[in-house]
């Protein structure tokens, strides 16, 4: 985790903070609660507490971005594996330096996942507007009614990609939001500041990662 990765679909993987509460069965065996626990940790579940990062960590992405400018090749970045920062009561000032770093870091295509896509919209910074060029928002869903239940969520929260991991896939899913389908298309959406804009054409994914439990 970090410069280097395993994951095929990133180049990079930055974690503010490491902790989170399982939601649904794609939950059930976490690695990251499993890897957490494996390193002496105990951040997962309710009130458990957060493990967070000094600046040398926070530095990192800077150093990417710079290399990336340099090679003239766009990164992108996973953020969180180890954490969801869409969770309600996750650290507020790592949350805000986060986006700050983000804006930073214009080389790097931020990957933000999360199984929480309800709470995104009220979470996004001031100046977010139809999404940030180098921002990708995206949900997990592991079945059908995962599927259906949050994917609407992420098709109404604007974004320059959207994407779902389908990881771990434990039931078929029919994915018809790749299709710029009218019923994709929400009217309105609501802003961080609670502001109502209207939103024009059709909304659909851009892209779906597929994957079992390893």
């Amino acid at each position: 985790m970090g410069q280097t990765t395993g994951i095929a679909w990133t180049d990079h993987t930055f974690n503010p903070w490491w902790g989170c509460e399982k939601v649904s069965e794609g939950c059930r065996n976490c690695y990251a609660a499993t890897f957490d626990k494996r390193v002496g940790g105990d951040h997962w579940g309710k009130g458990k507490g957060w493990r967070t990062f000094g600046d040398k960590h926070w530095n990192d992405p800077v150093r990417w971005n710079k290399a990336a400018e340099k090679a003239g090749v766009r990164r992108k970045v996973f953020c969180a594996s180890m954490a969801d920062i869409f969770q309600a009561g996750a650290p507020v000032g790592d949350r805000v330096r986060l986006f700050s770093l983000i804006k930073e870091t214009p080389w790097l295509d931020w990957q933000l996942l999360t199984k929480r896509p309800e709470l995104m919209a009220g979470y996004l910074p001031w100046g977010w507007g139809a999404g940030w060029p180098n921002v990708w928002l995206g949900t997990s869903v592991e079945n059908q009614e995962t599927a259906d239940e949050r994917i609407p969520f992420l098709l109404q929260t604007p974004a320059a990609v959207r994407f779902v991991s389908y990881e771990p896939a434990l039931g078929p899913v029919s994915f018809r939001w790749l299709n710029a389908w009218p019923e994709n298309a929400p009217t309105t959406a609501m802003s961080p500041g609670g502001i109502t804009n209207e939103l024009d054409g059709l909304r659909r994914l851009d892209l779906v990662i597929v994957g079992g439990e390893s």
